[in-house]
């Protein structure tokens, strides 16, 4: 079963291919991925990467966790499942009406 990590603080010019190799080094990586701003297509300063195994993820939390990349310090640890966002928006209809 993979491990998906949070990584943060990473310099935005980091890419896929540099996030998974800084990993590689601490297991095997299932994936890497740096998060992208949708409308710009920078990156935002944080990925994740998920492991092959729960052993291989926290050795390279362990080993990670506060060290330098790129001149920046990074903050890596276990990723929390994405909390549900808002619909927004609102109700259309209702608005219209009131006018």
């Amino acid at each position: 079963m993979a491990s998906k990590i949070y990584v943060g603080g990473l310099p935005y010019s980091t890419t896929d291919a540099q996030l998974s190799d800084l990993f590689a080094v601490h297991g095997a990586v299932a994936s890497a991925r740096v998060i992208t701003d949708r409308f710009t297509g920078q990156s935002r300063g944080f990925g994740f990467v998920e492991m092959a195994s729960p052993e291989e993820a926290q050795k390279a939390i362990t080993a990670l966790n506060g060290t330098e990349f790129g001149g920046r310090t990074l903050t890596v640890n276990e990723a929390r499942p994405q909390e549900p966002r808002g619909g927004g928006g609102g109700d259309r209809k209702q608005s219209r009406d009131r006018w």
